[in-house]
């Protein structure tokens, strides 16, 4: 009895301890400290996909070009996230077929740090971080005073060389679409090729822009500009961060009334019927300030895409697109 008794007594402190552990929830579960805050493998199981670097391909005062690897894959999509300069949390949804991002509507001169999860399954699989400081808000080779004064002439610039000139030469920059808010923008190149692109312009207040552009792009689309009103682009073409080419083009913005809705009174059956049909419009991606749209072409092809909404204040925007995509991320 007197061993019997003694064992009993040694166990009930036992079994207590257990279903207090048992009891913890996850968030009073201890934390194993030899991992990092921004461990990648710490949110889901392992799995064979993994990101590679996440590195600073370029700087503007107010932009960030992004690339990154994907050794093992594939993943269903990405996620960067970091701060604005108000310290409010922002997440840009990427395409999981992109390996590269721009980042824009940064401040100059401020630090950021980007966080890049990779996804699959609606989980985060894999996550990559870096740092990058935007350059200063100085752009003096934007537009000189006297680009500005040209701009108001209606006659193009001619083609002109920035550097000693090489084997790598930009074709005209022309005019692809226009709508009161943005213009989409076409480009050759006879000789190359060129590692990357810079678009440079001047907003509607005046303030200089740039955006940086892939080396494997022949088109852009630049967003954010006011109806009614003259725009000079300047399209460079850099190799080894120095400027080989440049051209330039001058544009008017459409009028707001000019903008076609897709019509709340019929649907867009106004063309003639062909052999190029559009499929489903599905949501890939919703975070609180922007929307993923996916589609497909059953039968095509398309020559390009006009994405067409009203804004928070009802007003109509369209975001014209390149007929071989089949996704775009709306900010």
């Amino acid at each position: 009895i007197d061993t019997r008794m003694a064992t009993l007594t040694t166990m009930f402190p036992l079994t207590a301890a257990a279903e207090t552990e048992e009891s913890l929830s996850p968030t009073e579960a201890p934390q194993p400290e030899y991992l990092p805050p921004d461990s990648p493998t710490s949110e889901v199981p392992p799995a064979r996909a993994v990101l590679g670097e996440l590195r600073v391909a370029s700087i503007t005062p107010s932009s960030v070009g992004l690339q990154w690897s994907v050794p093992e894959g594939p993943f269903d999509s990405f996620m960067l996230q970091y701060r604005d300069a108000q310290g409010q949390p922002q997440a840009l949804p990427i395409d999981g077929s992109s390996h590269s991002v721009m980042v824009p509507g940064l401040s100059p001169s401020r630090r950021y740090r980007f966080h890049l999860y990779g996804l699959r399954g609606g989980k985060r699989i894999d996550h990559v971080s870096t740092e990058a400081i935007t350059a200063a808000a100085e752009l003096e080779e934007v537009l000189s005073p006297s680009e500005e004064s040209e701009a108001e002439q209606p006659q193009p610039e001619p083609h002109t060389s920035v550097a000693p000139p090489t084997r790598a030469v930009l074709g005209e920059l022309r005019v692809s679409s226009i709508t009161p808010n943005s213009v989409g923008l076409q480009w050759s190149i006879p000789e190359g090729p060129f590692d990357s692109f810079m678009l440079q312009y001047r907003d509607a207040q005046g303030q200089p822009q740039a955006l940086p552009i892939d080396g494997g792009s022949r088109s852009v689309t630049v967003p954010g500009l006011s109806p009614s009103h003259r725009y000079r682009f300047h399209l460079y073409g850099l190799q080894g961060g120095k400027r080989i080419d440049r051209v330039s083009v001058d544009i008017i913005s459409s009028e707001p009334d000019e903008l076609l809705l897709p019509s709340e009174e019929s649907p867009l059956s106004e063309a003639p019927q062909a052999r190029a049909v559009l499929g489903e419009l599905t949501v890939s991606s919703v975070t609180p300030s922007s929307v993923g749209l996916q589609w497909s072409v059953p039968e095509g092809p398309f020559d390009s895409f006009m994405l067409q909404y009203r804004d928070a204040q009802g007003q109509p925007q369209a975001l014209p697109i390149d007929g071989g995509s089949r996704s775009v991320m709306v900010p």
